[in-house]
């Protein structure tokens, strides 16, 4: 990464400290004052050697230990005052951060979600974060505290000797060497530890998330080692990482003692010489030290912002990915609607030049309950994806009522929209707190009469706290017709004009698809609904019935129409129902599967 990225990473990250300058400048102002005390101690050592244990004064050792006594009284309050505030600002600004990540990430379009791994964008939220925090509670004050030790420091050696002072400061180039050499390999390092501890986090997001499956085909041992593989990754990773501090930091330290040797060499003859005396011997190795140390923190400072640079790239990558299609500020409101939606010569593709839906002509009349039906992939769940705008038309327009859902704002536009998807999601909170999702303002009476009309409130109140039990996450700790009773009763409490239900009854059993199916017939009444069915048998009743081919609607008609053309509807329900003379109609067909 060259210089010019690294310094705009590092403005990036410190924009967030700019709402919290003012305790910053005073936690720096208390770190100089903690700083130019803790320079008073070698001073007074060069008293003491040279004053009190040569002259044997004792008032003088007195005045001395008062006043030690009195700055570190003040040096460990203004310690404690300055190190709140810098974790004040550390924390609010990481709080920040997280929450900008969040925010973005909510108004991300759901492609990004289908390209990305879960358990990498949570790593980027915590593992990368944590980097950066580092850096942000230590860099700035840190900095600041080894320049003025550093400045302090060398000064103070100066008004002792000059000579000494010019021996010390031809350490400091090959420092800046190593710091330079290292921090490059460093920052690489800790970006691949980064990448591989993301890996081995979405292994154990997804074995945990699945466990389900995972135990029914007893691929625990499998998950074991897949998980072990990532970690053992990360490990080797990281004991690179570990095997370059191993020898950055022992350098460093041989610098520093080397330096130390020659000071020793080269003052112990200035002091036989009378050139300086004991005490300005001593207070100036401990001037070094104090030097040196702040020296070697900067490199390993170095080496750490380059780690943060290399995380804040990672987490900047999310913040810079674009969101939703941006909405002019002059989008109406979608008033009220009666469902009628038009597809309107549309075409779609998900990657330039590919295309999965073709020149879509659709007019749905309001009320009515259309099915979508073909193999897998033909594109029924893009199809029905673009209504609520999930995806826009790469050609074409949609309309409801007459009026493009372009031109009037999103959140307009889904409050119009119910989706039962075939995956029910629940949130970790309680049954209620689920089923008001889409109206937190809904009262109890609202709520529960929802849960009636889904045929959810008998199984409800069976729980141990009813209403106020809390679902787990995901929904765990209830059956799948239950979970989806419960998204149907929150479709309900919404009140959408227009309804998905992307093949909302597939994973059901015969009993669970009854009530769910009985549920679902209370929520589609009066509603414009689409239907990505799988099981054919469930959409007979539908107004209209849509078989997708290659991207185009093959056929259109009702369940006894399409029947009676004996064309692709036909062929798919003789497959599925295992009716005779299908393979004399279809060759194909036992290759063929229809979800």
């Amino acid at each position: 990464m060259g210089a010019l990225k690294q310094m705009s990473q590092l403005k990036r990250m410190f924009r967030y400290v700019a709402p919290y300058l003012k305790p910053m400048l005073i936690a720096g102002f208390l770190l100089s004052i903690w700083s130019l005390i803790g320079l008073a101690l070698p001073w007074t050592i060069r008293v003491l050697v040279d004053t009190v244990f040569v002259s044997r004064d004792l008032s003088q050792l007195n005045l001395i230990s008062v006043s030690l006594f009195v700055l570190f009284v003040a040096q460990f309050f203004i310690g404690f005052t300055q190190n709140y505030l810098i974790n004040y600002v550390t924390q609010r600004v990481v709080a920040d951060l997280r929450l900008d990540i969040q925010k973005h990430l909510l108004w991300l379009p759901l492609r990004f979600f289908s390209e990305s791994n879960v358990g990498e964008i949570v790593s980027r939220v915590t593992n990368d974060v944590m980097v950066i925090q580092v850096v942000l509670s230590e860099a700035p004050f840190a900095l600041l505290r080894q320049i003025v030790t550093i400045i302090g420091g060398i000064v103070l050696m100066l008004m002792m000797s000059w000579q000494l002072t010019l021996l010390v400061c031809l350490l400091v180039p090959p420092l800046v060497g190593l710091m330079v050499f290292f921090g490059r390999r460093l920052e690489k390092l800790s970006t691949e530890v980064q990448d591989r501890l993301a890996n081995a986090t979405t292994v154990l997001e997804e074995s945990i998330s699945g466990i389900r499956v995972v135990k029914s085909f007893v691929q625990e041992m499998y998950e074991q080692k897949r998980f072990q593989e990532r970690i053992e990754d990360t490990f080797r990773t990281v004991m690179s990482k570990a095997r370059l501090r191993a020898v950055f930091m022992p350098l460093t330290s041989f610098l520093g003692l080397f330096g130390t040797i020659c000071i020793l060499w080269f003052g112990g003859q200035q002091v036989v010489a009378g050139a300086l005396t004991p005490g300005e011997l001593v207070s100036f190795l401990v001037y070094m030290l104090m030097v040196a140390s702040p020296l070697g923190e900067l490199a390993v400072l170095y080496s750490q912002i380059r780690e943060a640079v290399g995380a804040a790239k990672r987490v900047f990558e999310i913040i810079e990915t674009p969101q939703e299609p941006a909405e002019a500020a002059n989008l109406g409101e979608l008033p009220a609607v009666k469902g009628r939606v038009t597809f309107d010569h549309v075409s779609f593709g998900y990657e330039a030049g590919e295309t999965v839906l073709t020149d879509i002509n659709l007019d749905v009349e309001p009320s009515q309950v259309v099915a979508l039906v073909g193999s897998s992939g033909v594109g029924k769940t893009t199809l029905v994806n673009m209504v609520p705008r999930f995806f826009d038309p790469t050609a074409g327009k949609i309309e409801i009522d007459g009026i493009d859902i372009r031109s009037v704002s999103l959140n307009s536009l889904r409050e119009q929209i119910g989706l039962v998807p075939q995956d029910t999601f629940l949130f970790g909170g309680t049954v209620r707190e689920n089923i008001a999702y889409g109206r937190h303002e809904a009262s109890m009476e609202e709520v529960e009469a929802a849960a009636v009309a889904a045929y959810a409130d008998e199984f409800i109140r069976a729980m141990p706290q009813g209403y106020d039990t809390v679902v787990g996450e995901r929904g765990v700790r209830l059956s799948t017709g239950q979970r989806q009773r419960i998204a149907i009763a929150r479709a309900l409490l919404k009140n959408p004009r227009i309804l998905i239900l992307d093949e909302a009854t597939s994973a059901l059993d015969t009993e669970s698809e009854r009530w769910v199916q009985a549920a679902l017939d209370r929520l589609m009444t009066g509603r414009t609904v689409f239907v990505i069915a799988h099981r054919l048998s469930t959409i007979q009743k539908a107004n209209r019935i849509l078989v997708l081919q290659h991207g185009q609607i093959a056929e259109d008609g009702t369940h006894s129409e399409l029947l009676a053309k004996r064309g692709l509807y036909y062929r798919l329900w003789a497959l599925q129902f295992n009716q005779p003379g299908v393979k004399e109609l279809w060759p194909m067909a036992t290759s063929v599967t229809v979800s």
